[in-house]
């Protein structure tokens, strides 16, 4: 069984670089060293404060928060961002399809 799952752990980075590229790409980098665009860059973002890269100019709403990214927090921000921090400039609609938000969960939080 471990066996399985180590073999399914880069099918799974695999598919959520694919669902992060198709969804996020555009405004998010997520290689270390890269710099912000539209969005900011989300290279380690487990455990980082919320609103928290020193290189990006965030919406009130995000420099108010308080906490840390977890695998959980980002979900629950990636199904309905506009819901969890309202105000938010981030455009989009979320990602509802729970197998493709948990992809790119597990793709950022490497």
């Amino acid at each position: 069984m471990l066996t399985l799952a180590l073999l399914a752990a880069p099918a799974l980075a695999q598919d959520g670089r694919a669902a992060f590229e198709a969804r996020c790409v555009s405004c998010h980098a997520a290689d270390a060293g890269a710099p912000p665009g539209p969005g900011p860059n989300l290279a380690g973002l487990a455990g980082r404060r919320i609103g928290g890269d020193p290189r990006f100019d965030y919406s009130p709403a995000l420099r108010g928060a308080q906490g840390a990214w977890t695998a959980a927090r980002l979900s629950e921000f990636l199904e309905d961002p506009e819901e969890m921090f309202p105000g938010l400039w981030m455009g989009g609609n979320g990602v509802r399809d729970a197998a493709a938000r948990r992809a790119i969960v597990d793709y950022l939080m490497r």
